[in-house]
């Protein structure tokens, strides 16, 4: 008979059983997203963006329920939070991704592989970072003070930051690449890898194609992000759980949503100061805490706060740029 006494043991602070659920969930989107409902490619609308992203928070949302029903409500409003904060932080990604594809010129039939495979990344990537920011954050207490003085640091600094677009083809990993692979001139189709002709000898041999390269400018893009938004939510929770579970869904959310931001992205131009403030925050909680002599910042409290200052951003937004859509 098959023992599955190792389902109850600890992984992260969580049983075995749990981070199964999770990952059974993902790996279930991800095989629905690529097999079925984009087993054809096409362009993406934006009312099929709206409904794939309505689709991925509601699951999101389910999941959250499920934390509520296993772990109490504490631990699903530090999921929410977490969710809220990676979706937010993560928009600032949507201008480099906007601005990646436009670079390449990655047309919309083939937009949507690029960020599937690019979510597929992102798993892997954040799942190693949140990893070691767990152990770190185990071993040495103090490094949430770290964590809390570098978002203060980043939020200060992304608020009197300029708003000039960065210079992709001066990017040293775009450099690397170049040099040190073979890369094909133009796309060709939705292929990332090809099998062409050697400008030296003639033999076939294996390319790298422009839809390939930005692939990885997207995943390098990410984890330049992920340095603020793991920090982020860690400042949130310590719980690797939770970290994870909310930083995933909120960024296959986010992902789904692209064509539809992608489309209003100039209305969104003052939500990066609303950004700058709730890093801000997040980094000072632990400080205002102290000195108002709590032992932890409310955890509710903390949520109806990055709720306020973000939807003010939004409002705001929306409200100076409305002369766009006249």
């Amino acid at each position: 008979m098959v023992d599955f006494a190792f389902l109850s043991l600890d992984f992260m602070s969580k049983p075995v059983w749990m981070w199964i659920v999770f990952a059974t969930i993902v790996l279930g989107l991800l095989i629905l997203d690529l097999g079925v409902m984009h087993r054809k490619e096409h362009e993406i609308e934006v009312k099929e963006s709206l409904l794939m992203s309505g689709f991925y928070t509601i699951i999101a949302f389910l999941f959250g329920g499920w934390i509520w029903h296993e772990m109490g409500a504490t631990k699903f409003a530090e999921y929410l939070t977490g969710y809220v904060v990676e979706e937010t932080l993560s928009i600032d990604n949507v201008f480099v991704i906007a601005l990646l594809f436009s670079f390449f010129h990655i047309p919309r039939l083939y937009q949507h592989r690029v960020l599937f495979w690019g979510v597929l990344g992102a798993i892997i990537m954040r799942g190693i970072m949140i990893t070691v920011g767990a152990a770190l954050v185990h071993e040495f207490d103090w490094v949430l003070y770290v964590f809390a003085a570098f978002l203060v640091v980043t939020g200060v600094k992304m608020l009197f930051s300029s708003d000039k677009p960065a210079d992709v083809g001066d990017n040293f990993l775009l450099k690397f690449m170049k040099t040190h692979f073979r890369v094909t001139d133009k796309l060709r189709g939705h292929d990332f890898f090809v099998k062409e002709p050697s400008r030296k000898h003639g033999k076939k041999v294996w390319w790298i194609t422009p839809l390939f390269l930005c692939l990885m400018m997207i995943e390098f893009a990410d984890v330049i992000f992920a340095v603020d938004s793991v920090p982020a939510i860690f400042m949130v929770t310590t719980d690797p759980f939770i970290v994870y579970t909310s930083n995933i869904f909120a960024i296959m959310g986010l992902r789904s949503l692209y064509f539809v931001l992608a489309a209003v992205i100039k209305r969104f131009h003052y939500l990066k100061y609303a950004l700058s403030v709730v890093l801000i925050f997040i980094g000072s909680k632990s400080f205002i805490a102290y000195a108002l002599g709590w032992e932890t910042f409310p955890i509710t409290l903390s949520l109806g706060l990055t709720f306020a200052i973000l939807g003010s951003g939004v409002g705001y937004s929306l409200w100076k740029t409305q002369k766009i859509t006249k």
